[in-house]
C-alpha cells in the first residue's frame, strides 16, 4: 500500500505506525552486524533506514502502480538501515562503540537524561571556553587558542593553575592530586600547582540543618545539646562544625555539601570526555594514559562522597595502633555516622604549626613516635594515612598527638610492601645494582627498559643524595620520582600516594622537630622493621613457610620434568618452542594491517561490482533513464571509493 507523501496527516500516522518496526529493525541490523550501539543510536539509524528505504519504495511503487511496495519497503528499508549501522561505525570516534555503550540495561527516562546531558554539555561548554581562554586549546586537543598576547607569555603551568582555579569544583581538587605526581609532572608544574586552594563558600545553614536531619532521622536537637553552626572549615566536599551530645562529649560533625554528588558526577563525567579527547587527540595524552589518570582521580573522589569508608578507615588504622603509643586516632561514633554525615570525636589540642611546646627533646621524642607509628602503617599493617600535613597532627593537651581526616588512605599490598621494604634496604647499602633491583620491584616498565641506563642514573642519584657528606631529604624522593619518569618507569597509584603521604610527612615532622632528619630516621626504621621481621622465631617460620608453599608446586613437578628433558636429549628429541606474536604490541600492529589489507580487498571488490552494474540497463527504471541497480552502482562506487581513500589516508599518516 502506497502513502501520499503529500497528505502529512498520511505521512504521520505511517511514522508513528512504523516507529516500533523501525527500531526493531534497526536493534536487529546493529547485533546481525556485531555493532554495540546505544539506544539513541539504533533509533537514529533506523529513522535513516527507514527514510531512505521508505523513499525508494515509493518511487517505484509510483511507476508500478502500487505494486510490490510492502516487499520493498522491507527490502530497502533493512539494507539502508544495515548500511547507516555501518556508516555510523565509520565515523565515530576510534574506539567509541567499542568502549561503550552495551545497549538498554534500565529503563529509559528521556525528560531527565536529557537535562543531565544538557547540564553537561553547558559544562563541557563552559570548560572548553575557559581554555582557550588561557590558551590552553590546542594543548588540550580542542582548537585554535584565542589567548591574548599576555595569557600567551605566561608559562604553561602558571596557565594550567589558572584554568582549574576558573573551572571550580573538582577541578580544584584534581589540580591538588595531579601536584603530588612528580612521577609523571616536571617539579616546575607540581610547584605551581601545588598552590591551587578550595576557596568554597560555606553552604546555608539551613540547607545543612535539613540534611543533617534527613540522615539522623529526626530533628539536630534531639541529637546534639549544643551544635555550632558557624563551620570550622568548608571545602568542596564537606564542612565540619563542632557540637556537644546529649551525654556531653565535645564531637565534630563532618557534613556532605548540599547536592555535591549530582556536581561531582556531572563534573566526572565532563573530565571523562576530556581526558578521552585529549588522549585521542594528542600524542603526550597517549603518553600518560590520561584516561586512567583520570579514572583514577574519578574512583578515589566517589570514595570520598562515602563517609563510611572514611569510618572504617579511621577504626581500622586505630585497631592496627601499637599498645604503647603517644598517637591517637579520633574515635568514631558509628550509630550517628552516614553515607553524608561522620561524627567523630573531638580532640583537645592545637595543630602542631601553631601548639606550644615545653622541650626540644618532647619535640624530638614526638616526632620519633609520629614516624615509627606512620612507617608501621605503610610496610607492615599495608593501611596508611595518606595526607599527614601539619593541619591533620595536632598536639594534644594531654602531651600525645593526635591523627585527624582520614578521607584520604593509602593501601599497599604484601608485594607492594616488600618491595618498599627492599627499597630502604637498598637505599642504606647506597648501592646502584641493589637500588634498581629494588625499584624494578615497585614500578613497572612502558617500554623497553635500558636497565644500564637505569643503573648510571642510580648511580648518580646515589653519588648526590646518599654520600658520606650528603643530608638525604624530600628532594631526594622528588628527583628519584622524576627518574621513573625519564625512563618512563610507571608507578601504580598506591606507590604515588606513599611517596607523596612520605614527602608530606617530612615537611610535618620538621614542623614538630626543626631540622629533623626525617627520610633518614624513615630509612633506618624501615631497616629495624625489616631486622625484627627476618630475626624473629616466629616471622621467620611464617617467611620460610611461604615460600615453601610457593615453591611446593614447582618442586613436586622438578624430578619429572627433568627424567623427560634428559631422555629427549638421549634420543636427539630436544626442540625449542618459540611463541610467535606474544608482546600485544605486535599483536595490535599484525591486527591493524590485517584489517587494513581486508577493507582494501572489500573496497577494491565493491568497486568492481559496483562498475559492472552501473553498465547494467536491466532491472525496474528508478529515475529518468537510471535504473536500480545502476543507482545500487552508484551507491556501490560510492562507499568502495571511500573504503580505499580510507586506507590510503591511514598508509600516509602511518609514514608520516
Amino acid at each position: 500500500m502506497t502513502v501520499n507523501l503529500n497528505d502529512w496527516g498520511a505521512v504521520a500516522r505511517a511514522v508513528l505506525l512504523w516507529l516500533p518496526a523501525v527500531i526493531a529493525l534497526a536493534w536487529l541490523a546493529s547485533r546481525l552486524l556485531g555493532v554495540k550501539m546505544s539506544w539513541s543510536r539504533t533509533i537514529i539509524a533506523g529513522i535513516i533506514g527507514a527514510g531512505a528505504g521508505g523513499a525508494l519504495a515509493q518511487i517505484l511503487a509510483e511507476q508500478q502502480r502500487g505494486a510490490g511496495f510492502d516487499r520493498n519497503l522491507w527490502i530497502f528499508t533493512f539494507v539502508f538501515t544495515m548500511s547507516a549501522v555501518t556508516w555510523m561505525a565509520l565515523l565515530s570516534r576510534p574506539g567509541t562503540l567499542a568502549r561503550a555503550q552495551t545497549g538498554l540495561a534500565r529503563l529509559p527516562r528521556p525528560v531527565k537524561a536529557a537535562k543531565r546531558k544538557g547540564q553537561r554539555v553547558a559544562r563541557y561548554a563552559q570548560i572548553t571556553r575557559i581554555a582557550a581562554r588561557h590558551g590552553l586549546g590546542p594543548a588540550l586537543g580542542f582548537g585554535r587558542s584565542r589567548a591574548d598576547d599576555e595569557t600567551g607569555n605566561v608559562p604553561t603551568a602558571v596557565r594550567v593553575r589558572r584554568m582549574l582555579e576558573d573551572c571550580g569544583g573538582i577541578f580544584v581538587k584534581l589540580g591538588q592530586v595531579a601536584s603530588t605526581r612528580t612521577d609523571l609532572l616536571p617539579a616546575s608544574a607540581c610547584a605551581e600547582l601545588a598552590k591551587l586552594q578550595d576557596s568554597v563558600a560555606p553552604a546555608d545553614p539551613e540547607e545543612i540543618r535539613t540534611l543533617l536531619e534527613t540522615e539522623l532521622g529526626g530533628p539536630v536537637d534531639t541529637v546534639f545539646d549544643e551544635f555550632d553552626w558557624e563551620p570550622l572549615a568548608a571545602a568542596s566536599i564537606g564542612q565540619v562544625y563542632q557540637a556537644r551530645l546529649k551525654s556531653g562529649e565535645r564531637v565534630v560533625v563532618k557534613v556532605q555539601r548540599p547536592g555535591i554528588a549530582d556536581a561531582v558526577a556531572r563534573d566526572l563525567s565532563v573530565l571523562d570526555e576530556l581526558a578521552r579527547l585529549v588522549e585521542d587527540r594528542s600524542s603526550w595524552g597517549r603518553k600518560y594514559r590520561i584516561s586512567e589518570l583520570a579514572g583514577e582521580f574519578a574512583d578515589r573522589l566517589t570514595d570520598e562522597l562515602d563517609f563510611r569508608i572514611e569510618e572504617r578507615t579511621a577504626k581500622e588504622i586505630a585497631r592496627a595502633l601499637p599498645r604503647e603509643t603517644r598517637v591517637r586516632i579520633p574515635r568514631v561514633h558509628s550509630a550517628l555516622t552516614t553515607a553524608r554525615v561522620l561524627v567523630l570525636e573531638r580532640f583537645d589540642g592545637a595543630a602542631v604549626s601553631a601548639a606550644v611546646w615545653e622541650s626540644d627533646i618532647e619535640r624530638k621524642e614526638l616526632a620519633d613516635e609520629l614516624l615509627r607509628v606512620v612507617m608501621h602503617q605503610m610496610l607492615i599493617d599495608g593501611l596508611f594515612h595518606a595526607d599527614p600535613h601539619p593541619g591533620n597532627v595536632l598536639l594534644l593537651n594531654s602531651g600525645a598527638l593526635g591523627l585527624i581526616d582520614f578521607g584520604g588512605a593509602g593501601r599497599l599490598d604484601p608485594l607492594q610492601q616488600a618491595g618498599l621494604r627492599d627499597l630502604f634496604v637498598a637505599i642504606g647499602t647506597r648501592s646502584p645494582a641493589t637500588m634498581r633491583q629494588a625499584v624494578f620491584e615497585v614500578a613497572v616498565p612502558r617500554g623497553d627498559a635500558d636497565e644500564d641506563s637505569i643503573e648510571r642514573a642510580l648511580a648518580r642519584f646515589v653519588a648526590k643524595y646518599l654520600s658520606r657528606s650528603a643530608t638525604p631529604n624530600a628532594a631526594m624522593l622528588n628527583d628519584l620520582l622524576q627518574l621513573c619518569f625519564t625512563f618512563e618507569l610507571t608507578l601504580a597509584p598506591e606507590m604515588v600516594t606513599f611517596f607523596r603521604a612520605l614527602i608530606t610527612l617530612e615537611g610535618t615532622l620538621r614542623v614538630i622537630a626543626p631540622g629533623y632528619l626525617a627520610i633518614e630516621a624513615a630509612q633506618a626504621t624501615a631497616a629495624e622493621m625489616v631486622r625484627a621481621r627476618t630475626m624473629e622465631p616466629e616471622a621467620m617460620q611464617e617467611i620460610a613457610r611461604d615460600e615453601l608453599l610457593k615453591a611446593l608446586p614447582t618442586l613436586r613437578r622438578l624430578p619429572n620434568r627433568m627424567d623427560r628433558l634428559l631422555s629427549q636429549g638421549e634420543r636427539g628429541l630436544l626442540r625449542m618452542r618459540v611463541s610467535w606474536l606474544s608482546d600485544e604490541r605486535d599483536v595490535a600492529v599484525l591486527t591493524g594491517l590485517l584489517n587494513r589489507a581486508v577493507v582494501a580487498f572489500l573496497g577494491g571488490v565493491v568497486t568492481l561490482v559496483s562498475v559492472l552494474l552501473m553498465t547494467s540497463h536491466a532491472g525496474p527504471t528508478l529515475t529518468g533513464e537510471t535504473s536500480l541497480y545502476q543507482f545500487f552502482g552508484y551507491f556501490g562506487l560510492f562507499c568502495g571509493t571511500v573504503l580505499i581513500l580510507r586506507v590510503l589516508v591511514a598508509s600516509m599518516r602511518d609514514g608520516a
